[in-house]
């Protein structure tokens, strides 16, 4: 049996007996500290300011009961390694990009972002009044953690290149940064693909170590100063159509706390989800716009090159049908999308299209 499985059988099998003999938590009185470690570098816009958002938020809500002490990647533990920090009780709470643990369990995948998968919108829709939100307790209950959407980027960019992409026989060898199974896709075109924390990007392309890479969209992108290496920016890309970020709590220390400050946490995470999604949205366009005034060429993928993605991206994803709970989570993504689009396509996106037609 190999440690997914046996993880999920003793989570799961153990969880229903456990709850017959123990008694019920008793929870923690007075203030405390929760130590959050991330996958950001400090100060890394939009995504250290979700953390931060959330944690504050805590703070204030709980009226100082409870504090939150943010530690950015490398401070106490790596920035891929904050899953592990917080199942093992090193850390209390990690907030970060769960497409990053796609190695302890694939099906991580979707709480981020899957190739072709959820736009921010569909994605919130299935999440709060779909299946979603319980799939990722489910999912957290495997390695003892309370999980809650904390953050979206909204619809990532395809990404910066060192040469123009013309047709999918342009990936072949070509050195990209892309994390999570969009990465996996770009590797059946070919390409080296490389998955760097955001920390580290900058100088890997800088240096050549890398050709290219998506990091979010623009207002994060010119943040982080791609525009000063390469001028080739592809607007769309179909990675991340509506990238969210977590808040996950090491279980046990969430059984700890009162009813009220779990609700705390829950709520937090869930307004930080709305606030980061605005925060992204509202910046990237005029950050766009000073890209392309300081000389930015920007693109769109051919449509070769995208039917290219859609079959690398599918036969990626098949490859984990083996897997019950991935399964289980794809067909309910997949379900709810569907339902969700039909509507917003004929209402939302007819009315776009003719309001951007007519105001020009």
């Amino acid at each position: 049996m190999d440690r997914r499985s046996f993880l999920r059988t003793s989570a799961l099998g153990g969880g229903a007996a456990a709850a017959t003999t123990l008694a019920a938590p008793a929870y923690a009185q007075g203030k405390r500290t929760l130590t959050m470690v991330t996958s950001w570098g400090r100060g890394l816009a939009g995504v250290f300011d979700a953390a931060q958002h959330s944690a504050d938020s805590i703070t204030a809500m709980s009226d100082g009961d409870l504090t939150v002490e943010i530690k950015a990647a490398g401070e106490l533990v790596g920035a891929f390694e904050v899953f592990d920090a917080v199942t093992a009780g090193q850390a209390d709470m990690y907030h970060a990009a769960d497409y990053y643990f796609t190695g302890q369990h694939p099906a991580y995948q979707y709480f981020t972002a899957a190739p072709f998968g959820m736009t921010a919108q569909e994605l919130a829709n299935w999440y709060y009044h779909g299946e979603g939100g319980m799939l990722h307790d489910e999912l957290g209950q495997i390695f003892g953690l309370k999980s809650f959407l904390a953050g979206n980027t909204g619809a990532q960019a395809g990404g910066w290149f060192s040469k123009e992409i013309n047709g999918p026989e342009d990936f072949n060898g070509l050195k990209f940064r892309m994390p999570g199974m969009g990465g996996q896709a770009l590797g059946k075109l070919g390409a080296s693909v490389q998955n760097l924390p955001g920390s580290e990007v900058y100088q890997a392309l800088a240096s050549g170590a890398i050709d290219g890479t998506e990091w979010i969209g623009p207002w994060a992108d010119e943040k982080a100063g791609f525009q000063e290496i390469t001028k080739i920016y592809y607007t769309a890309g179909f990675h991340e159509p509506g990238a969210a970020l977590t808040l996950a709590t090491n279980r046990d220390v969430f059984e700890s706390l009162s009813p009220a400050h779990q609700k705390i946490i829950e709520i937090a995470a869930a307004e930080t989800h709305q606030w980061n999604l605005a925060q992204y949205l509202n910046n990237n366009g005029a950050a766009l716009q000073r890209l392309q005034a300081a000389g930015v060429k920007t693109l769109q993928f051919p449509d070769a090159v995208w039917d290219a993605f859609g079959g690398a991206a599918a036969e990626t994803l098949d490859g984990y049908m083996d897997d019950e709970l991935f399964a289980k989570v794809r067909a309910s993504v997949e379900a709810s999308m569907k339902d969700s689009s039909g509507w917003l396509v004929k209402s939302e996106g007819a009315y776009r299209a003719q309001r951007d037609r007519i105001l020009g």
